[in-house]
């Protein structure tokens, strides 16, 4: 491998942590959203979103130039294929947290009833398990991403909580209909940070050992 080629995939990987680390501060700030229904941070979510929009897009033009120019194959190419979808992964992380903030800025505007799901458990888990994927890329530690396989069951038995206490609440409250589809729409877009979150610890296995573990029973 020439040290020209090795620069360039050393720069394309310190791009995709360095939107790994703004994704990081969405979710943070997607939580404390959340845990305040505060509309100010919810508009700031929507405003930056076009941060991650452009390096998304600024990572995957590099990876496809590296392709076509050097024509990686073995370890190299699995890299590149692999910072695709993880860098297609972290945007979509992006895209949850507007959804997120749209959410919130929907039920400020709508009349309260007492319930409400407290989603603070859900959302610190997501945001664990993002940490810790990207944790398994910088690192290549394929123990670290196995765990984050396995702790997205846990984030999928809090959003099916969710849909069960807010279907039980609509039937109570048939005129809030529009206030409590908005709390659970707040579980479905969590609930894909985190699959996304997944999807990133699967393609660090594939890239370490060449394993596609997608839909495999772990």
């Amino acid at each position: 491998m020439s040290k020209h080629f090795q620069r360039e995939l050393d720069k394309i990987k310190r791009m995709l942590l360095s939107l790994g680390t703004m994704i990081e501060g969405r979710v943070r700030e997607t939580k404390d959203a959340i845990d305040s229904y505060d509309v100010d941070i919810a508009e700031k979510i929507i405003k930056q979103d076009y941060e991650i929009d452009d390096m998304e897009v600024e990572i995957e033009e590099e990876c496809l130039k590296i392709m076509a120019l050097h024509q990686p194959v073995a370890v190299d190419l699995r890299f590149l294929v692999a910072v695709i979808k993880i860098n297609n992964d972290l945007e979509r992380i992006g895209d949850q947290a507007v959804n997120i903030a749209q959410r919130i800025q929907t039920i400020n505007k709508q009349e309260r009833i007492d319930f409400i799901f407290d989603y603070a458990d859900m959302a610190a888990r997501t945001e664990t398990m993002l940490r810790m994927s990207l944790d398994a890329l910088v690192s290549f530690d394929i123990d670290i991403a196995f765990k984050v396989v396995i702790l997205d069951d846990e984030v999928d038995k809090i959003k099916s909580e969710a849909y069960r206490l807010i279907k039980a609440a609509l039937k109570e409250n048939p005129d809030h209909v529009g206030y409590l589809i908005n709390l659970l729409l707040i579980s479905r877009h969590l609930e894909r940070m985190a699959d996304h979150a997944t999807n990133i610890a699967e393609e660090v296995i594939y890239m370490i050992e060449g394993q596609i573990v997608r839909h495999a029973k772990l």
